[in-house]
């Protein structure tokens, strides 16, 4: 029987490698954002991956910002499939770089409200459905960021929700040893997708200079998923950082 899982921000970038890397590797994906085009997209590149069958990707349209959005995302799951595997928590939204003091409210709250909120609505969804089925258990990770442990200059409301995202996965990780769940977080440096874009053309330093910075293949991320999915729940990897190899983030200031 195949593994269900579910990736939020399913319709590109990282969330669209993990989830073809996953069809690949034999799981039932369920993808999940809030626009049906973009996840359409993602469907239509299902057809290429090989030996497996266009269904075992589908789409569901969900806001995990939204409480009763994510309430039916994930009933939707159980209906259909009765159970959830693994969940990576990957949708996520940032701001232009702006002075801490520049910042607007609303800036600042879009961005909790997706990248925080949103991963605390979906993980407690699939605790609660991971701790009810049989067998019971299940795997979240978390897409955290390397700015989960060092910021770059102008990113007060990214780098704080990822901060917030490495103390869930904690307290998840250990909540969740009774009922056979894991928790682990990915944090990831300088992936080349449209969130990712400008690294290319220069982005802020810690001296405040403007730099262009090595990227990596998208693609590796989404192998990098598999590898932390594959693993029994009996094993678990709470934090691992993949990088472009030279990007200026070890010694980074």
């Amino acid at each position: 029987m195949k593994k269900i899982v579910l990736v939020t921000g399913g319709g590109s970038g990282v969330g669209r490698s993990a989830a073809l890397a996953l069809l690949k590797a034999g799981y039932q994906v369920v993808i999940a954002g809030r626009r049906q085009e973009t996840l359409d997209e993602t469907l239509a590149l299902a057809v290429n991956v090989d030996g497996q069958d266009s269904g075992c990707l589908v789409s569901i349209q969900s806001d995990v910002s939204d409480p009763d959005s994510v309430e039916a995302l994930f009933a939707e799951i159980k209906t259909k499939f009765g159970r959830i595997d693994v969940l990576f928590n990957n949708a996520g939204v940032n701001v232009p770089s702006t002075v801490f003091g520049d910042l607007t409210y609303t800036e600042w709250k879009d961005t909790v409200d997706v990248n925080l909120t949103g991963v605390f609505l979906c993980a407690r969804a699939a605790f609660n459905l991971m701790r009810s089925q049989k067998p019971q258990g299940g795997r979240i990770i978390n897409n955290g960021s390397i700015s989960a442990h060092v910021p770059r200059p102008g990113s007060a409301p990214y780098t704080s929700t990822k901060h917030g995202v490495n103390g869930l996965t904690k307290t998840i990780a250990l909540d969740g040893r009774p009922y056979n769940i894991a928790c682990g977080q990915i944090d990831i440096g300088n992936a080349l997708t449209p969130m990712a874009a400008r690294m290319v053309q220069g982005v802020p330093q810690a001296d405040l200079s403007i730099k262009a910075e090595p990227v990596m293949d998208v693609e590796h991320i989404g192998d990098a998923i598999v590898t932390m999915a594959d693993l029994p729940l009996e094993t678990n990897i709470l934090s691992m950082t993949i990088m472009a190899s030279k990007m200026p983030y070890v010694g980074r200031g």
